[in-house]
């Protein structure tokens, strides 16, 4: 049975896998939890954004607390995303991992269609981020095979774009689920598809050099093209990746990946 097929019949059990990372009776982050505040936390999230404009950080994130602990995805992607920086509150891995956990219980019944699919799926991916190498000093232990099942989850029926980026490299490395370089390319190419320049920047190498996949030269150029110009100064391997493969094309491939890169500048970046 492929790895596709495996995972498809996990992903019924994500509930389960989401239920048993956390102890009974664990907190959650949501630390400003309210009491007797008729509030709802559509108006918690508005006052958020209030006070974070006028520079009232404690205020902002009190509302954004209350917001979160009312079932407000965006708030608690947020606020997850906030512990997870250290931006206006104490950094915190864990309370960044429970809150996003949290996400992914109280919504996990939502499909592509929610208005907020794109914070839950973005939650199941930063869950899987954290399971694939722990947290330190704390229960969540390192645990790569339910990343790859979260990972999955959001690649598959949220379409998540860099679910199928890390669910790519998870099967290209043999990480959390048996190595499957053709499944990897195949989740590779449908985050490049949408620009997800990590994703180009991989698909580009493997298709440059032929590594597991049938050498496509310019098409391999073309992608590590838009993955650099996309790319971050934090990312440095992708620039390396494509000056390599500049310097081993030859004039013709660089021609057509150049050609190339124009006509997805014209058809496809939106």
């Amino acid at each position: 049975m492929r790895i596709s097929d495996r995972l498809t019949l996990r992903v019924a059990l994500v509930a389960t896998v989401l239920a048993a990372t956390l102890p009974a009776g664990g907190a959650f982050a949501f630390d400003g939890q309210p009491s007797g505040d008729a509030r709802s936390a559509l108006d918690a999230f508005r006052a958020y954004g209030r006070a974070l404009r006028d520079g009232r950080t404690d205020d902002a994130v009190s509302a954004l607390q209350y917001a979160a602990s009312g079932g407000h995805a965006a708030s608690a992607w947020r606020l997850g995303r906030m512990y997870m920086e250290g931006e206006g509150v104490a950094r915190s891995d864990l309370k960044a991992f429970e809150t996003f956990r949290q996400i992914t219980i109280t919504r996990r019944e939502e499909g592509p269609s929610s208005p907020d699919a794109r914070f839950i799926s973005s939650a199941f991916v930063a869950m899987g981020n954290y399971l694939v190498e722990g947290i330190p000093n704390t229960y969540v232990r390192p645990d790569p095979g339910k990343a790859v099942e979260l990972y999955f989850y959001a690649a598959s029926t949220f379409g998540d774009a860099d679910g199928q980026f890390r669910l790519g490299r998870m099967l290209l490395e043999g990480k959390g689920a048996p190595r499957d370089p053709r499944q990897a390319a195949r989740w590779l190419q449908l985050a490049a598809q949408k620009s997800h320049h990590q994703a180009q920047a991989v698909l580009g190498h493997m298709l440059f050099t032929g590594r597991d996949v049938p050498r496509a030269a310019p098409r391999g150029l073309m992608f590590l093209t838009l993955a650099k110009e996309a790319a971050s100064e934090n990312e440095p391997w992708i620039s390396e990746m494509y000056e390599e493969a500049m310097r081993q094309a030859s004039d013709d491939e660089r021609g057509v990946a150049l050609r190339m890169v124009e006509t997805w500048i014209k058809t496809v970046r939106r």
